[in-house]
């Protein structure tokens, strides 16, 4: 096997991926505006991006903004830039697979937000999705910032799914960033990822398997990262479970906020649902009321504890614990209140665990979690 690569980030041409985004105004209406920029050649031709940027009205200082990453079977959301906007910031949310307004297909279009596509071991690395796709996410964010009426120092990233790998890569590239927030997303994919996936890794070779790693896999870039992060997952989630998200939110030389949910499903709207997004941007971009802060979970005997900062009254705590083992995905968890005493979150593990967390919750239901602890 050949060594690691001493300097990942060299795999992409960041002054490039950085320049200028040229881009023209297709449609206005009210506070969003529909646009087409110029991304990175595909096949030796030049290729285009769809999106929605929203900027809110009405106002004479400079806005923070969003970038919004949509998931495999997803699209440029108009209504997603306009629940941000809607919140005071502006957003730009841009089409992933070639498609342009009503999911349209480009003329000039990259390659397919795709299975068989984005795990293609015979595709050239500037033509992969991968590369294309994290182009695009870069290019929205020079056009975000490039607006007179948004701060360019106060511009975040979050992403669902798909979009969530790419915000994992993305704030590994891109020191601009002032936070970001991967939604189930992580790093690791070959170590446990779908089982769609891995049966695509199975029928590479060791070289292939390799490439892909080096090229693809957020975690060989996320020690790069210093924006802070919040992860938001499942306890079970079926495309990027806990093992592989933990290994991956442990990467970051940014402070990590973590937000694992018990039994969170997986979805587009379920994925940008949880309230601790805009909490989170908040305390980042707009001075706002911090999320609470838990310490990792320590174990000693049968009793879990961590310690816990908070700017808001908290209004319960949790332990959440399995007792299975094999795969991630099945395994059955289950949820009972902790204590809080002074500063410690404390909890009594019942016989047989094998895995297991601490929660806060604040009065304004925001959630954070301990990372989770394997219990040998």
């Amino acid at each position: 096997m050949k060594p690691a690569l001493t300097d990942p980030l060299a795999n992409w041409d960041r002054p490039r991926l950085f320049a200028d985004a040229t881009y023209r105004v297709l449609e206005t209406e009210g506070s969003v505006s529909s646009i087409l920029f110029e991304s990175v050649p595909y096949a030796g031709r030049p290729t285009a991006v769809f999106a929605y940027v929203g900027i809110p009205r009405g106002t004479t200082t400079r806005a923070p903004g969003m970038i919004l990453v949509h998931g495999g079977l997803g699209a440029a959301f108009r209504d997603w830039v306009e629940t941000w906007v809607q919140r005071g910031y502006a957003a730009i949310a841009m089409d992933l697979n070639g498609c342009g307004a009503n999911r349209v297909p480009l003329t000039r279009r990259g390659p397919a937000m795709d299975d068989a596509v984005i795990f293609d071991p015979a595709v050239a690395w500037a033509d992969s999705w991968t590369y294309h796709a994290v182009a695009a996410v870069l290019r929205s964010h020079t056009i975000l910032r490039s607006f007179a009426l948004v701060d360019p120092a106060r511009i975040g990233l979050t992403g669902v799914s798909w979009g969530g790998y790419l915000t994992c890569l993305a704030a590994s590239l891109d020191p601009r960033l002032a936070c970001a927030i991967p939604v189930y997303g992580c790093g690791y994919l070959q170590a446990n990822s779908a089982l769609v996936w891995m049966d695509r890794f199975a029928a590479m070779t060791p070289a292939q398997r390799l490439t892909w790693h080096e090229q693809c896999d957020p975690s060989v870039y996320l020690p790069a990262a210093t924006a802070p992060m919040l992860f938001v997952s499942g306890s079970n989630d079926f495309a990027y479970p806990l093992d592989s998200v933990a290994k991956t939110y442990a990467l970051p030389q940014s402070p990590v906020t973590f937000c694992v949910r018990v039994g969170m499903e997986h979805s587009q709207e379920c994925g940008i649902a949880p309230g601790e997004i805009a909490l989170f941007a908040d305390q980042h971009l707009r001075h706002g009321e911090p999320l609470p802060v838990i310490s990792p979970a320590q174990l000693t005997g049968r009793s879990l504890r961590a310690r816990w900062t908070h700017h808001r009254p908290i209004t319960s705590a949790s332990l959440h614990f399995t007792a299975a083992a094999g795969r991630w995905q099945e395994r059955r968890w289950r949820s009972l209140p902790a204590r809080l005493v002074g500063g410690l979150i404390t909890a009594d593990l019942p016989d047989a665990v094998t895995v297991c967390y601490l929660s806060v919750e604040d009065d304004r239901g925001a959630f954070v979690s301990s990372p989770h602890l394997e219990i040998a």
